[in-house]
């Protein structure tokens, strides 16, 4: 074997042998006001995306719960990494169904990069909605009042940056059959509340 043929088997060897980088996909990073308490995907221990889908304009903003009872002193990161990891590997979903998730302090964290579709397990089709969700059952839980401030004050922060007009403003089951958000937090849905409290934000200075 010659040695210019040796070495460029080890090079093929060694290259082949490399790790792979992970695939980067385009993600869009939001500035934020002051007022909003949002934790980013960095801190609070997202896993980078491993698969893409098409990406998604925001022309409605949809309002879930997490349908599973939440109690005060459950850790919501520890369950934020587990619904992404069981997005991933129980779901056949790129990530956390979501965008925004809210726990009962009221702090936001992001998930779902914003400019990719979410997942449902209903028969709407989400693409162009941007979904915030707040932890907990509302069928059988109150919504605290430091998620109603976070979820109006985010609500109308979206609402401004992709000029989502109020009466795209909505909850899950105005799309399909099924009770969430939940009724607690649903009613300031249907009583047009959140709507009334976004408008009053919006028109601000």
């Amino acid at each position: 074997m010659s040695v210019r043929f040796s070495c460029l088997l080890g090079i093929l060897l060694t290259w082949s042998c490399a790790p792979t980088a992970p695939p980067i996909f385009p993600i869009t990073e939001l500035e934020y006001p002051s007022s909003l308490n949002v934790v980013r995907r960095a801190d609070w221990g997202w896993k980078a995306l491993q698969d893409t889908i098409p990406q998604h304009t925001i022309s409605r903003i949809t309002i879930h719960h997490s349908g599973v009872f939440f109690p005060e002193d459950k850790d919501p990161v520890a369950y934020l990494r587990h619904l992404q990891e069981w997005s991933r590997t129980e779901r056949p979903w790129m990530d956390i169904p979501y965008h925004f998730m809210v726990d009962l302090d009221g702090v936001i964290y992001e998930a779902r990069p914003l400019n990719y579709p979410g997942d449902t397990n209903t028969t709407y089709d989400p693409t162009g909605h941007a979904l915030i969700c707040l932890m907990g059952n509302f069928e059988e839980q109150s919504v605290t009042q430091a998620q109603w401030n976070s979820l109006v004050n985010l609500t109308a922060y979206l609402a401004r940056t992709y000029s989502v007009p109020l009466w795209n403003l909505k909850g899950h089951k105005d799309y399909t059959e099924t009770l969430c958000p939940g009724k607690d937090l649903y009613q300031y849905l249907e009583s047009g509340e959140l709507q009334k409290q976004v408008r009053r934000i919006l028109e601000q200075p």
